[in-house]
Formats: structure tokens, sequence, C-alpha cells
């Protein structure tokens, strides 16, 4: 890889875990098109970490993420599971079947207006209206500065949103998608067994037996009867009607995934393919759903990743979607127990393991959305939900992402999960509150301690916790902001406003916050891109670059914020995680048999518990919180 980047590749796992990813990876794609002067120096954060290059079969060059994607048959809306760069030429498949048939005809869902044009564009609108094309990072690709007409600007709406791929704007590797045919995201899977691999037709002879389980050969047809590509309509010939299944719901059938031998088989030739081209592997961040069959899922792949990669980083963000209601108790005991056995056993394949959600908690007592000042989202939309957790993951991994002295995973890893401190909390300040003409010290004092930042792993409110070691990120304010400017003789507020460098200010206030705790801080000029299809949560209070303005509102779309983020070994996980283990015991699974029925056995449930007690005693500070 070009300049030595320390490189990491990405398993994203779940539908929840796309909308957060599809949100990231579009946070990135705005990163890369950022204008910027020819004589700047490169970003402070290095593509090369999450993009790899590549080559299409016509010869042209490609900057894709190193992705592994799963998700469930039917969240691919309008997008093709072979990407849209390494285009195939069309096959027609014969049908050798002259037996009856019945056909089955699925409409595509139609692409959102206007996304196609931002897809193939592939480029970025400049302050000066000029569409430009993207050129790849080091000097790959086209010319920078060749212009084109610019297509109508994006801004997607709720209504039109109904999965990740409606929204997601970057090309993908066709290595990347890996759909999971035995489940449907909507309830529903025809015949297993012959569904067309990277969208081209299979013969039942040369089915992908490595991702989709095989079923009795009189229910398959040999041959397709044609494959639709975007917005076409897809017929599928078929012996027998199409055959209900549930969706992937409990932890043992997402275990029990990556436990058939064939699509082991798939995954690990997916990640020998991107690891094997790496100089620098630092390691593998994961982002899984933790609330349903994912979670068994997300533990077998950071167990697979462990044994096969020993020494690299693992790090497991479980994505929880916004607060729940008590209307569907099945649904509800069913997240408990995914959520439960999920951190167990994540925590012990992983270096790391942060839960995210904008929920109040983890328990089966619906608790309140968290709130954000300047942010006016609806907990309800997956869409909204994921752009604000996918806005504090590109903040606090940014460590690892750095192009000059980055702190590698491992050893971010290490810094939090100290003496069996496997589990971490998020927390962000989005945006931070900074208004025109004042400095950063100034900031920080009026935002005062801990508990003016927002929780986002589902903990509760942190006062009357303690932190045992932190990881700060503080980026997008620009560098004249970052140490008092008072004249000289001015009385100074606080002892923020005598340090020399932004650098000092942050990790004096940190001092300041956590006397005796173990941090580590990075202040960064580049700023959170929110540009459409992020969808404007934003109050009108807030300037273009996200600066708290007095004034009237200017009117114009906010297109990128200054972020505060943390990652954090905390003890309010003694309480989250002790709550967590209290609720489990009062449980009797045996009235939800079907969860055991998925593949876990009541043994596998007792030893979970014991260790979410063990797990949250590694949290207990000196001050008598609850155990």
């Amino acid at each position: 890889m070009a300049g030595g980047a320390r490189e990491v590749l990405t398993l994203q796992l779940g539908h929840f875990a796309g909308f957060v990813g599809a949100h990231w990876w579009n946070q990135q794609d705005a990163a890369l098109c950022a204008p910027t002067g020819a004589k700047e120096p490169p970003g402070e954060l290095c593509p090369d970490v999450l993009y790899r290059t590549g080559r299409t079969p016509h010869g042209q060059e490609t900057y894709t993420p190193r992705l592994i994607l799963m998700d469930l048959k039917g969240s691919l809306s309008s997008l093709k599971q072979e990407g849209g760069l390494y285009r195939d030429r069309e096959l027609d498949a014969a049908i050798a079947w002259q037996g009856k048939l019945t056909t089955h005809r699925e409409e595509l869902y139609p692409q959102i207006p206007g996304l196609q044009d931002l897809l193939s564009a592939e480029g970025v609108l400049s302050s000066d209206g000029i569409w430009r094309v993207k050129s790849i990072p080091n000097g790959k690709g086209p010319p920078p500065l060749t212009a084109a007409a610019a297509p109508k600007p994006f801004t997607p709406t709720e209504d039109s949103i109904r999965v990740w791929s409606d929204f997601l704007r970057v090309h993908l590797h066709p290595r990347s998608i890996c759909m999971i045919q035995k489940y449907n995201h909507d309830g529903y899977v025809g015949p297993k067994g012959c569904e067309p691999r990277n969208g081209i037709p299979t013969d039942v002879d040369e089915a992908p037996e490595a991702t989709f389980p095989a079923v009795p050969a009189n229910r398959i047809l040999r041959g397709w009867g044609g494959w639709g590509g975007s917005g076409l309509l897809q017929v599928l010939v078929v012996a027998t009607s199409g055959r209900e299944a549930g969706r992937l719901e409990a932890f043992g059938q997402g275990e029990s995934i990556l436990k058939e031998p064939r699509c082991l088989e798939d995954v690990e030739d997916r990640l020998h393919f991107y690891v094997e081209e790496c100089d620098h592997l630092q390691g593998f961040q994961i982002l899984c759903d933790l609330h349903n069959g994912f979670s068994g899922l997300g533990a077998k792949a950071a167990e697979l990743l462990r044994d096969e990669y020993s020494g690299r980083g693992i790090i497991t963000w479980g994505l929880l979607p916004g607060p729940y209601s008590r209307g569907d108790p099945l649904k509800n005991i069913y997240r408990l127990l995914n959520t439960a056995l999920g951190l167990v056993h994540m925590s012990a394949h992983s270096s790391l393991v942060c839960p995210l959600s904008l929920g109040g908690g983890l328990g089966l007592r619906p608790e309140p959305p968290v709130t954000f000042p300047h942010l006016h989202y609806d907990p309800a939309l997956p869409f909204h939900c994921g752009a604000i957790l996918a806005t504090a993951l590109d903040t606090v991994t940014a460590p690892y992402r750095l192009r000059s002295s980055p702190v590698f995973m491992a050893h971010l890893a290490d810094m939090l999960n100290f003496s069996g401190k496997k589990v971490a909390t998020a927390a962000a300040t989005i945006p931070f509150p900074l208004a025109p003409g004042q400095s950063l010290p100034d900031a920080l004092v009026q935002l005062g301690g801990a508990a003016a930042w927002t929780p986002l792993s589902a903990c509760g409110s942190p006062s009357g916790t303690c932190c045992f070691a932190q990881s700060v990120v503080l980026r997008g304010l620009d560098r004249a902001c970052h140490t008092s400017q008072l004249a000289p003789g001015t009385p100074l507020p606080s002892p923020l406003h005598a340090c020399a460098t932004g650098e000092d200010v942050l990790a004096q206030y940190l001092q300041q916050q956590q006397p005796t705790v173990r941090s580590s801080a990075h202040l960064l000029l580049a700023p959170c891109m929110v540009a459409p299809p992020y969808p404007q949560l934003f109050s009108p209070g807030l300037s273009q670059h996200g600066l708290v303005v007095d004034g009237p509102p200017s009117g114009a779309a906010v297109e990128s914020i200054p972020v505060l983020g943390a990652l954090c070994s905390s003890s309010s996980l003694n309480r989250t995680l002790g709550d967590l283990a209290r609720e489990l015991t009062k449980l009797d699974v045996r009235r939800w048999a079907s969860f055991l029925a998925a593949g876990v056995e009541q043994g596998d449930l007792d030893e979970a518990l014991q260790e979410l007690r063990s797990l949250a005693q590694c949290y207990r500070s000196g001050g008598g919180l609850v155990d």
C-alpha cells in the first residue's frame, strides 16, 4: 500500500450496521472530495488506512473501501451486489428445465432520485459551482480539475429512505457484499441454492454453496430466467413456490451461519483477498448489530479473526438502534438475550468492544433517548440514528487513522482494556459548541465537566461515575481558535487560557476533569463532513461550518461540524452490565424456547451470565458503586 499506511479491514454485519456504515463511508468519501489548496500538505487522516487501490478489467483505476459487508436478502434495494465499477458482461443462461414452471416476479425498489447523479459523476461540487472529478490520493486516478456538468443537489427525505443502500454514495468492490440468502430482510425468501453470484445468473451445478445453503434438487431449476440490473424486473424461474423464512433474530442463528463450512470458506476467501494485499495490516474493525441474530455472527467473526490473525487489533462496535417500546415482548426478550450474549462473546474474542446506541439503556425497561442541544433528530429513524453514531465513530477512530504518529488499534485497545476491562463506552459533543470569536479555552470553560458530554453507549448518565482511562479527540477547529486571544495584561479567566498550544489546552482540561485518569488526547483541524445525503438535523443557530451563531440564521445548510468524542473505560459499566445480568437472572428462558431452539443451550446462557457478572466486577470503583 502507498505511503506505508497501517491498513484496517472493516467488517459490517447487519442492517442497522448498514445504516451506520453507509453514513460512515459517505463521510469518508466527502472528506476525500473536500477541496484543498495545491500547496496544502496532505490531510491529517490517511484514507489508505480504510481504502484500497485497484483496477477494473478495463484498466480503470479504482479506490474502494477495504470492506466485507454481510446483510440479509432484500437489503440492497437497487444496489448491485457486484458493485458498479467492475461491470461484467451480460450472461444469458439457458433454462434447461422442461417441466412445469412457476414464475415469481419481484419489482426492484426504485433508486432514490438524485443519488444516481452523485454516484455516476464520481466527483464533487466545488465552491465555484464546477463539478470536479475525484482524484485518487497520492496522485492516482484522473486529473483533479476535469470539469463536467454538476448534478442537482441531492437531499434525501425520510420517506424515501427504506434501506441503507438507498443513500450509500460510494462504489464497493465486488468482493465486499456477501448476502445471506438463508434469511430475508422482509421475512420472506424463495428457494435457496441457485441465487446469483455477484448478480450473475448461476446454474445449479455452480451455485455459490459457500454463501447459500443447498436445498433438495427437486426444488431448484437449472438456470435463470433473467436477472435485471438496477431498476429492471427480476424474474426467478423455479419449480416450486417460495417459502416463508424467519428473520435473523436469535444469537444462535447468527452463530450457525459461520459454522456452515461452505459459508465459512466464502468469508475466509474474502478475508484472504483483502489481507494478502496489505503490507502493514494493523487490524480489524467490526460494525455489528448487537440486538438481533447478527450478534452471534459478529461473535463468530471476531473468534475467526482472533484465530486466523493473532496479534492484530480487533475493535468491535456493537450497534443498537434507537429506543424501543414494550409493545413486542418477544422482540424485547430476544434483544436482551442477544445483547448480553454478544457483549460476553465479543469481549472474549476482541481487543475492545464498545456498544453504540442513542437509547438510554440496555435492559428491558424503556429509557428515553439521549438528546443534543443543537440536533433535532427522530430516534425512531435508523437514517437519523445511524448518521449521529457514524459521526461519533468517525471521530473516536481517528487515532488509528492518523497519517502522522498514529495510535495503532492494538495500542489504543491496550490503553483502555487493562485489568480485564474489555468493554468501553463512547461519548460525544455533536457539534462542539464554539461561537464565532470564541477560543477553545472559552468553549471548554463554558462546556463544564463530563456531564456535558452526551453518552452514546446506553449506559445512562455519567453522573457519579469515574473513568479509568480515556481516548479523546477534538476535531474541526481553526488553528487560530486553539489558544486564548486575550490582550496582554488581561486577567486570565482560567488556567486553560494560559496554555501555549491547543494540545496543551485539551490536555489541561482533561487533567482538571479527571486528575487520576490515564488520558490520550488528539486535536485535529479536519472537521466532520455532514454534506448530503447526511440528514439536516442541525438547529437553525448553526453556521455552514457548525459554529453557534447568535444572530439570525443564515439559511445555509451545515456542511461540516467540529466534534468532541471520547472512548472511556468507565465505572458506569459496572452498573450497566450488572443490571443486565440481574435481568437475565430473573428471566425464565424456558418461556422463550424458540431462542434456545435457534442454537443456544441453557448451559451456554448460564455460562454467559457468569461471565457477564465477572465482567461487571472489573469496573468496580472504590466509591461503592452498585455491583
